[in-house]
């Protein structure tokens, strides 16, 4: 399985940064920033693309979501959603995911939108009671998925 993270409707510099960090550290090549606004697109991407290009990583930025559905084709799209949540990522990863998978994180305190998550499977994690923002649950969601195996291991 091929994990993607997107970190979506984002104008945080440091979450752009941290996302980056996050992401390549657990061993994903490519980080997707979609929807990227005032200091995210002016100082925020430029710093994670610098970390990418350090690493020998892959930093795509596109303008809306849709756009890195479509380019990417993934096989599942996982959206993110604390309140509307059909299905629960835990230790064992996620039953039934295969081929390439985007997982979809609002850069924002708002969730995704109804209409950004539509055709996705709304996720969270299992355990975890509210919103603690997109770092703290991308680095749940992410380990959990790659070291899916029943033992945490993966």
């Amino acid at each position: 399985m091929e994990v993607i993270p997107v970190l979506h409707n984002v104008s945080s510099v440091q979450r752009v940064v941290d996302m980056a960090r996050l992401s390549y550290s657990l061993g994903l090549d490519t980080l997707v920033v979609t929807k990227a606004y005032g200091g995210a697109a002016q100082s925020g991407v430029p710093e994670a693309m610098r970390l990418a290009l350090k690493l020998g990583k892959s930093l795509v930025v596109l303008p809306e979501l849709r756009d890195a559905v479509n380019l990417l084709s993934p096989t599942h799209v996982l959206a993110v959603t604390p309140s509307r949540a059909e299905r629960l990522v835990g230790p064992g990863g996620l039953e039934g995911l295969e081929g390439r998978v985007l997982v979809v994180f609002s850069g924002g305190e708002p969730e995704l939108d109804p209409s950004e998550a539509a055709g996705a499977i709304r996720v969270y994690i299992e355990g975890v009671e509210g919103k603690v923002g997109p770092i703290a649950e991308a680095a749940l969601i992410l380990y959990f998925l790659l070291r899916g195996g029943g033992d945490g291991r993966g």
